[in-house]
């Protein structure tokens, strides 16, 4: 869907709750956890779905607002459990000019940073259910996501291991990123994935990019093809879900990557089709 298509004739106000940066300060990537607070709010979320945040206006064209998509990436009821915040994770970003060179803002990015704790935010949604976790707690969950596409799978495995305890199959998370530093939720300044590290189902695998001064997406294809001979067993298990959000740069990497452990570019897309078909394979892409 484009933006357009999403109504927003009903938003919702919020207020900020907190804005901690999960990328040091020193570093060029700027990357925030934000949790909103949802006083009495009329609607529900689950994991895997997304808001829409509302960049107050004027904007060109007379649009009065300038909405933006953000994964949720906090598990329902909110990190602490009490359902009345929701959490998402925000790169602050900027686009250039191809002619001028010139750098501007990303207004929804920029907007969200600068925030400060007791400012109101304005959302919409929720939004879709690109992923579903599965009922039965014996499926495995194969899980790809780079940069702020791991926020879906943030919530994942805390709900998982929060409302079962222990889950019966394969949990398998594959992150990257360009630097140790911007492995998100899994760094020096925020371990949340590792608390899971003790679960024996749960495994989580770094991808870090070869040349990351030169923006190269994370070398997914080099940790999928070394670990290739669990990831091809649990894709031909009809037992599997198959999960890929974030840059479809990186993405194309996994691709990569599946293309070496199927034989062929060709195998793997019978393969893929296959997933597709047999409703096993969800992907949540952007540029």
């Amino acid at each position: 869907m484009r933006l357009s298509d999403y109504d927003v004739n009903k938003p919702y106000t919020t207020t900020l709750v907190s804005s901690e940066r999960i990328t040091p300060v020193n570093w060029e990537a700027e990357v925030r956890h934000l949790v909103l607070r949802l006083p009495n709010a009329p609607f529900e979320y689950v994991e895997g779905q997304s808001i829409g945040v509302l960049v107050p206006g004027p904007h060109e064209f007379g649009n009065a607002h300038h909405l933006r998509l953000y994964s949720i990436a906090n598990p329902r009821g909110g990190d602490d459990g009490r359902g009345d915040t929701i959490s998402i994770c925000v790169r602050r970003c900027f686009s250039i000019d191809e002619i001028s060179g010139e750098r501007y803002p990303g207004r929804a990015s920029n907007f969200l940073c600068d925030a400060n704790p007791g400012d109101p935010v304005q959302i919409t949604g929720p939004y879709g259910n690109a992923f579903e976790i599965p009922i039965s707690n014996d499926l495995n969950l194969l899980m790809v996501g780079t940069g702020t596409g791991i926020a879906p799978f943030r919530a994942f495995v805390k709900r998982i291991y929060q409302r079962h305890g222990q889950w019966k199959g394969k949990v398998r998370l594959f992150y990257g990123a360009k630097s140790g530093v911007e492995m998100l939720y899994l760094n020096d300044l925020r371990q949340d994935l590792a608390l899971y590290y003790d679960q024996a189902s749960f495994k989580a695998f770094e991808a870090i990019s070869s040349r990351p001064h030169y923006d190269a997406p994370p070398d997914l294809d080099r940790a999928i093809v070394e670990n290739g001979a669990e990831i091809w067993e649990m894709v031909q298990d009809p037992k599997t879900m198959v999960y890929v959000a974030g840059l479809r740069n990186a993405a194309q990497k996994f691709e990569a990557g599946m293309e070496q452990l199927a034989g062929s570019p060709e195998a793997w897309e019978a393969a893929k089709a296959a997933l597709i078909a047999e409703q096993r394979y969800a992907e949540l892409l952007y540029d």
